[in-house]
């Protein structure tokens, strides 16, 4: 591919079974692989889409020669070429419609057709874009004498049906005609099985289970509690410590400072205070003070 929005459905069995199909006797033919040529070796995609083009009108138009191939068998093999090509060039969008001019109603595509649509909107993840054409094609009987009219049921199933969530389509599928033709009952019993699997995998995304809800709220809560816990018993111990020594370095201060003015009061000449009458009322309210805290504990030890 030439760039990651392009989408390569063509392999290199393609173009040996072209060559294999070709006649070199035949214009068409011949045709046919300078497409498969121009896709496949010189990756020219818009010179490949347009050969297919030119050669499916001349398919179209005139009647072909014995010597050629069968009509629908070259038909299916440019048209094949020209998906392919779509496909590089990133024109997926036109790709069902371009195969619908080719051929002129759904149920006329062939079987390996239908397939490389499938395959081609499964992987640009359109569903819904090829759902429709699909089930038109497989709900109609001359389908299901192809060969492969089984492998485009499964396709349908597996690949569009159960990843759309349109189970109870899918079962129907599985029990009517087309699903009888299709598939083995031991196929139809996996299908059930994928299908069951994705029901129960809807229910569990649309309604989750409220006792599991629950469960996970009562743990997240405990967690949240637990760590709540954690931080106030930290936090209570780191403003205990500091507390602590806070009120131990406020004590040393202030006996400091007791200590200090009372060496400075005792100490002082007693003819100073009359020069410093506020250093004597400082005394006194310290005296005062002491005597109003300590005496008691004073007269208790003197009396003993």
């Amino acid at each position: 591919m030439r760039s990651s929005s392009s989408v390569s459905l063509a392999g290199g069995r393609c173009s040996g079974s072209f060559r294999q199909i070709s006649s070199p006797t035949c214009p068409l033919t011949v045709m046919l692989d300078t497409a498969t040529e121009y896709l496949m070796v010189k990756k020219d995609f818009q010179a490949a889409l347009d050969t297919c083009e030119k050669c499916l009108e001349s398919l179209a138009s005139a009647e072909q020669e014995e010597s050629c191939l069968k009509h629908g068998e070259l038909k299916a093999a440019l048209t094949i070429v020209g998906i392919q090509a779509m496909a590089e060039l990133n024109q997926w969008r036109g790709v069902l419609s371009w195969v619908l001019q080719q051929y002129g109603k759904t149920d006329q595509i062939p079987a390996k057709i239908i397939q490389m649509c499938i395959l081609l909107h499964v992987k640009v993840g359109e569903l819904a874009v090829i759902k429709d054409a699909v089930d038109d094609w497989l709900r109609c009987s001359t389908n299901m004498s192809q060969s492969g009219f089984s492998t485009v049921s499964e396709l349908y199933l597996i690949h569009i049906l159960i990843p759309m969530g349109h189970t109870t389509e899918a079962l129907e599928l599985l029990e009517s005609d087309v699903g009888r033709v299709a598939f083995t009952e031991e196929q139809r019993q996996a299908a059930r099985s994928l299908v069951d699997f994705q029901n129960e995998k809807n229910a569990a995304l649309s309604n989750p289970n409220p006792v599991t809800v629950t469960t996970e709220t009562t743990a997240s809560q405990d967690k949240s509690s637990q760590r709540l816990n954690s931080i106030i018993k930290l936090l209570h111990r780191g403003l205990s410590i500091a507390s602590v020594r806070i009120r131990s370095i406020s004590l040393r201060r202030v006996f400091l400072t007791l200590m200090l003015l009372y060496l400075l009061l005792i100490r002082m000449d007693p003819a100073l205070p009359s020069a410093f009458p506020w250093l004597l009322h400082l005394h006194r309210l310290l005296q005062q003070a002491w005597n109003t805290m300590f005496g008691p504990y004073y007269k208790a030890h003197t009396r003993s």
